[in-house]
């Protein structure tokens, strides 16, 4: 006789919020574009609402946001501002006329207009790939630190966040990048990485930290599936599960001054700021340092020997 395990529902006054980061650079998309036309942002969005729409209808307690992190600024897709449609505290349970989940269908259309909107209002100068990575997670975590002052007495929630990592890293936002994530990991925030094109040592250093996966997938074209199958599950159900192994790690740091990845380097001792080179006085705080030159040996006179 076959026993099915038993699944456990999440209570009422548990809600899972799960925040998804999408790199929307317009000049790496361009350039994919060029390299691939069969897979575009708009595909790439198409993959990234099939796993919202799959989080939102597993159980009515779990809450969506999607924040597009472009090379400019970062902008909320979902939820909208007015806070009506999927604001992620409601119980907009209601459904169309033929059978489709209204919730669904509306931030869907929500989530295509919002974007269409945002990338025909920027205007990009130069060519620089760089994303406002760690400006979009800041801001994903401030939304799960409001969402928490907004819940009442007796509920809880446990939130993760996504990063959709198109563009290479960003050695300017290294600072910037391991404070948002030393922050997540006090509070017991997961971040997952799912990459799309060159590995990104600082999403690798992230995902370690928090306790996140980190993944680069080998076929963009799949991009739904991998999302379903590594990403959709929470921290609980992933024990469950045969996931990919784990990635190495590069804790290699940028030094402040090139902004280039270095193994061995010199570190401030005030504001722990990380050169390539030495300099008698730190570029950050502004500290000088005390060098102890080697002593000077003063030559032994020689002794005059008296004339016989």
């Amino acid at each position: 006789m076959l026993i099915a395990n038993p699944v456990v529902m999440a209570s009422e006054d548990e809600f899972n919020l799960l925040v998804i980061v999408i790199d929307v650079n317009p000049i790496w998309w361009g350039q994919q574009a060029q390299r691939d036309p069969e897979f575009t942002l708009s595909k790439c969005l198409d993959a990234i609402m099939v796993m919202g729409n799959s989080h939102m209808a597993m159980t009515t307690t779990n809450k969506l946001a999607i924040i597009a992190s472009h090379c400019q600024e970062s902008h909320f897709l979902y939820p909208c501002k007015n806070g009506k449609i999927g604001d992620g505290l409601g119980d907009d349970t209601c459904s169309s006329g033929d059978g489709k989940y209204e919730l669904l269908s509306v931030a869907n259309n929500h989530i295509a207009e919002e974007i269409k909107n945002f990338m025909s209002k920027t205007d990009v100068k130069g060519h620089s790939t760089d994303t406002l990575l760690a400006g979009s997670l800041a801001k994903g975590l401030c939304y799960i630190h409001r969402v928490i002052k907004e819940l009442e007495a007796g509920q809880e929630i446990k939130s993760r966040i996504l990063v959709i990592k198109a563009a290479d890293d960003c050695a300017h936002q290294y600072m910037n990048f391991m404070n948002v994530i030393f922050a997540a990991q006090k509070q017991n925030i997961l971040v997952d990485a799912c990459v799309l094109d060159t590995d990104s040592g600082l999403l690798q250093q992230a995902c370690d930290l928090t306790g996140g996966l980190y993944l680069k997938i080998p076929h963009k074209a799949a991009l739904a599936q991998y999302l379903l199958w590594v990403f959709l599950p929470d921290s609980e159900q992933r024990a469950q599960l045969v996931l990919p192994p784990p990635v190495h790690v590069d804790y290699r740091a940028a030094c402040f001054c090139h902004r280039n990845l270095i193994e061995i380097g010199y570190v401030c001792s005030v504001c722990l700021s990380i050169f390539c080179n030495f300099s008698p006085i730190c570029t950050t705080c502004e500290t000088a340092f005390k060098i102890q030159l080697p002593q000077m040996v003063k030559p032994k006179k020689k002794k005059i020997k008296p004339s016989t």
